[in-house]
């Protein structure tokens, strides 16, 4: 069945007449997620919960549309992971720049991110799109971030951990290698306190945090925590582009 509000999916005929308030792009990234997890992980996941919280809201009058996932994000720190694919930061903008584009040129005014990827990092990005489409509204959200994880997981972990993996094994199990292949996703932490307490920022070498690539121990997985998890995502994310669709830049504050 023909999804309307997956471009990917629809057609010439359908598009042609719709009015679209509001464009949603995932971005994932294409990189190891420990022994037991699909390289495109963050791209599996930024695909459904975009897709999933589309359909929420078409079910309520919202008519977004979901643009095809961009694969690849900055993977910057793991440049000696075999086959972890990079998009350095200046690449992204460019291609947010023609995204923006062909949104102005149809009338889309808002933009909307859908980040799966801890590597990206849009903000200085959206303030740059705010100087060259002053007439195009862009916001990011990270699905991940999205609610409260410590609801769902013993310990939702940071890559590849119980959070993530319990996502894929529900939606896509056949690609998920029993957790006994799994390495622990043991990892170092900074030395320096200012990285500990938060007030300094750095990019992490990863292969000097992590043995197996993860980043959180996976054992507690189940896909019935991931369905969940992601039914909570979807429906908050879904009120959120139900609440932005109809705002002018003028009404977002109060």
């Amino acid at each position: 069945m023909i999804r309307p509000y997956v471009l990917a999916e629809t057609n010439w005929k359908a598009v042609e007449p719709t009015d679209y308030p509001i464009a949603i792009l995932p971005w994932g990234a294409t990189e190891a997620h420990n022994y037991h997890l699909p390289y495109a992980t963050d791209n599996y996941e930024a695909t459904a919960v975009a897709e999933e919280a589309a359909r929420k809201s078409w079910e309520s009058g919202t008519k977004v549309i979901v643009l095809p996932t961009i694969p690849f994000g900055i993977n910057t720190g793991q440049l000696d992971v075999k086959l972890c694919m990079n998009l350095n930061p200046s690449t992204q903008y460019a291609i947010l720049k023609d995204v923006a584009d062909v949104l102005v040129r149809h009338q889309v005014g808002k933009l909307v991110i859908l980040n799966s990827h801890g590597g990206n990092n849009f903000k200085t990005m959206i303030r740059e799109l705010a100087i060259d489409f002053p007439d195009l509204y862009v916001c990011s959200i990270n699905w991940w971030q999205v609610g409260n994880s410590q609801e769902f997981f013993v310990e939702p972990g940071d890559h590849a951990g119980e959070l993530e993996t319990s996502v894929i094994m529900h939606l896509h199990p056949d690609l998920v290698l029993p957790l006994s292949e799994a390495g622990d996703g043991a990892a170092k932490s900074y030395k320096l306190n200012g990285f500990k307490e938060g007030w300094a920022t750095s990019q992490r070498h990863w292969t000097k945090v992590t043995a197996d690539t993860g980043v959180g121990d996976p054992k507690h997985s189940t896909p019935e925590k991931g369905a969940a998890f992601l039914d909570m995502t979807t429906s908050k994310i879904s009120e959120f582009l139900n609440e932005l669709a109809p705002l002018g830049t003028e009404d977002l504050y109060e």
